[in-house]
């Protein structure tokens, strides 16, 4: 029989570990979103050992690597609308390269602030208005020198002039998305990344507040132009730089008009590996920057206890199939990085540094922050919380992602995808032509399986399942069960928000959020 002193001593032991579950299960961690502007899925330390991330690659350590990670619709806007909203192209209405909505009924700021979070953004956010804030206490925006709205000045630009009146912050010359290499001409504490990475830092260390923090800090680099300080691009100077990857099914575009930012073009192996050094050598001095934020949050007691995520928007092809920029359904653009590490008291079933082979998508990132965040996911959020993939022993996850991208830079690039990580199938819109890529044994898609006969019963299951993914967007997609070419190009889908509030709606709901 048991005697009352160990009687005691249980009870009390039960009662203090049902409190640590209620205290684990009510606090509530710090959120950190870190993301850049066009850097491939390959540019990590962790996959290329000559790419030089000491910090990313740290980070990874901690966390979780997701090797299958997507831009669902590889170019600035729509990527962001999904991070924006958990929701998939055809739910928050944008196929391809338009204006991200004012407002949408799903917004990461808006719901982490509703849910007790002090809410911050910095650097790129390529948002319409410029300064629209979708639920943020406040931003200070890098918008790469776009002006899309009559008197908008970005808050780096104000504070440029500030620190260097008279100098001009294009003076490289090189335009946002030329695909030519240079060095920056400047201080590199004037650079647009320095700015991105002191303004976080200063913030950080004010910080100040009981409220659990989100912070977005958003690099507009390494998208073009590729213009790294000298001591950044002298890191590469011997090392050798991978050429870029010919297709055999890629011929057609070698030819195109030779125009500092064309998106199609044989340039020769010289210019791309140039490019490409000048690429990385960006990517390393956003990851000192990124090396600064987080010991900023350790400096300040914030690191234990947050959440950090590090995306990219998209991709670039860097010459790969004589392709530049974005917008296509190859690894090179639709590819990104994708990290993930969680606060030691956090449940966690994997161990620090492991890869995950789960095809993740930027629609997964919200849900994953309401998660953590102890808030319902909406039902309709097609995003899925990645927590699932880390807590669950044996998880239920999607079979495969879908990926598309409206008409952009060229009639035929008009395409909508599906892939499982393994197999890639492409459909092109206005052709009707398919493209099926064996990503295990042929991970930069040289060859095009399409035509070949011994792989058409694995063409027609992708062909059927793509049937299955665009059927709800009625018969002009999908008609009998037969996919169908269209005739004209959808950048917004009946779903992109209408916003219908008045003037006096707008102007108070802009108060609330400036408070």
């Amino acid at each position: 029989m048991m005697d009352i002193k160990n009687s005691l001593w249980l009870s009390a032991s039960f009662l203090m570990g049902t409190a640590a579950v209620t205290a684990q299960q009510v606090k509530k961690p710090h959120i950190i979103l870190i993301m850049t502007d066009q850097q491939r899925g390959d540019c990590l330390g962790i996959q290329q050992s000559f790419i030089k991330t000491p910090n990313l690659d740290a980070l990874a350590r901690e966390g979780i690597c997701f090797d299958k990670g997507y831009s669902t619709t590889p170019s600035s806007t729509p990527a962001r609308a999904a991070l924006l909203t958990g929701l998939s192209p055809w739910h928050h209405g944008m196929m391809g390269y338009g204006v991200v909505a004012e407002r949408y009924r799903y917004e990461m700021p808006r719901l982490l602030r509703e849910r007790g979070y002090y809410t911050f953004g910095i650097g790129k956010m390529h948002w319409f208005p410029q300064k629209t804030l979708h639920g943020f206490h406040g931003t200070l925006v890098d918008e790469s020198g776009r002006v899309e709205q009559n008197g908008f000045v970005s808050d780096y630009r104000d504070w440029f002039k500030l620190n260097a009146p008279g100098k001009n912050p294009d003076a490289l010359g090189i335009g946002w998305n030329d695909h030519t290499g240079g060095v920056y001409p400047l201080d590199e504490k004037l650079h647009p990344t320095w700015w991105t990475g002191e303004m976080a830092v200063e913030f950080i260390h004010h910080y100040k507040s009981d409220k659990p923090l989100f912070l977005k800090v958003s690099f507009a680099r390494p998208h073009s132009p590729y213009d790294p300080p000298q001591r950044y691009l002298d890191m590469y100077r011997d090392v050798k730089i991978p050429e870029p990857v010919i297709g055999e099914w890629a011929g057609k575009f070698a030819g195109e008009p030779q125009k500092a930012d064309a998106a199609f073009g044989d340039f020769g192996v010289e210019h791309a590996v140039d490019s490409r050094r000048h690429y990385y050598a960006a990517i390393t001095f956003i990851d000192d920057q990124i090396g600064r934020v987080i010991q900023a949050l350790k400096e300040e007691g914030l690191y234990e206890d947050a959440v950090i995520c590090f995306v990219s928007d998209h991709g670039d092809m860097l010459g790969d199939h004589h392709h530049w920029r974005k917008t296509y359904a190859y690894e090179g653009s639709s590819h990104i990085p994708f990290l993930l590490r969680l606060p030691s008291w956090m449940q966690n079933e994997r161990k620090q540094g492991e890869h995950l082979s789960y095809v993740v998508e930027l629609r997964d990132v919200l849900p994953t922050f309401l998660d953590a965040a102890g808030a319902e996911i909406p039902e309709d959020m097609d995003g899925a919380s990645l927590l699932s993939l880390l807590q669950e022993k044996q998880p239920q996850w999607r079979e495969y992602i879908d990926l598309e991208h409206a008409t952009c830079y060229r009639a035929d690039n008009y395409w909508c995808a599906l892939t499982d990580g393994k197999m890639k199938y492409i459909w092109f819109f206005h052709t009707g032509e398919e493209q099926l890529f064996d990503l295990t044994n042929d991970p930069q898609e040289r060859t095009d399986l399409s035509g070949q006969k011994k792989y058409s019963k694995l063409l027609e299951i992708w062909r059927n399942r793509m049937v299955v993914h665009l059927e709800e967007r009625g018969e002009e997609f999908v008609k009998e069960g037969q996919l169908q070419k269209l005739q004209r190009t959808h950048l917004y889908s009946p779903n992109y928000p209408q916003d219908k509030r008045s003037k006096k709606e707008k102007l108070r709901d802009w108060k609330k959020d400036s408070r």
